[in-house]
């Protein structure tokens, strides 16, 4: 259920959502799951594998609708939602360009992009096709399709895995750029401490299944002052705190 609520805060109430094998058997993924995400704030959802977060994120994108609970989206003007998976989930028949402009209403449709595209690295890639871009220039062309809808909430779903760490940091990196050139309320589901120390205002921090919030670790430190000395704290402060989840 999601009740017609006002602009902000994202408000999650999940009681309960249950999965049944194929053999039967039924399994608890989420119980009790209550968090709120302010405006304008990136938030990490951190929590070990296969611990709900994923779940949490299809229930909100609409994608999962058998479940208990309630939760809250901006509502009225300019409600967008956009989100990026771990598969960047390119047409591979339309160009760069041609993806990113395909999932704009249509009083952006003209918007010019030129800012985005520089920003993210992908001007000399607009009119190039999925299948002549790397892994990670395709995450980039994801990116910028979910910003150029000018979205009032973000997903992100894990969406610098399985990338060697070096061009998964190269575009948190990236992330920050447009995100700060394009403030938006953000969710970021990972399992990586680091990240979400690098990225996040706050971090959300879910238990093993069935999920629940086990706390929440504020970051006051300004992203521009997070050196790599600076994050290594940080995550240091954290696991003192949630001693095995990170």
């Amino acid at each position: 259920m999601q009740p017609v609520g006002a602009a902000a805060p994202l408000k999650v109430d999940i009681a309960e959502k249950v999965f049944r094998s194929a053999e039967g058997v039924t399994i608890t993924a989420l119980r009790g799951l209550s968090f709120e995400v302010r405006q304008g704030e990136i938030a990490c959802l951190l929590g070990p594998s296969g611990c709900g977060k994923t779940t949490t994120l299809r229930i909100l994108l609409g994608l999962e609708r058998d479940y208990s609970g309630s939760f809250r989206l901006p509502q009225g003007d300019g409600d967008r939602i956009a989100a990026v998976f771990q598969e960047p989930v390119l047409l591979p028949w339309r160009t760069v360009e041609e993806n990113v402009r395909l999932t704009l209403p249509e009083g952006l449709k003209d918007t010019n992009l030129d800012a985005l595209f520089e920003t993210l690295g992908l001007s000399a890639m607009r009119s190039l096709y999925p299948s002549e871009l790397s892994l990670g220039l395709a995450r980039r062309a994801a990116m910028a399709r979910a910003f150029s809808t000018e979205p009032a909430i973000l997903f992100l779903d894990e969406p610098f895995a399985s990338l060697d760490e070096a061009t998964a940091d190269r575009l948190r990196h990236l992330l920050i750029s447009v995100w700060s050139a394009r403030p938006t309320t953000a969710l970021m589901v990972t399992h990586n401490l680091r990240e979400a120390v690098m990225l996040a205002d706050r971090i959300i921090v879910l238990t093993p299944r069935p999920a629940r919030v086990s706390g929440v670790f504020e970051i006051s430190l300004p992203r521009q002052s997070r050196t790599a000395q600076a994050i290594e704290r940080i995550a240091a402060e954290f696991r003192d705190r949630f001693a095995g989840a990170g």
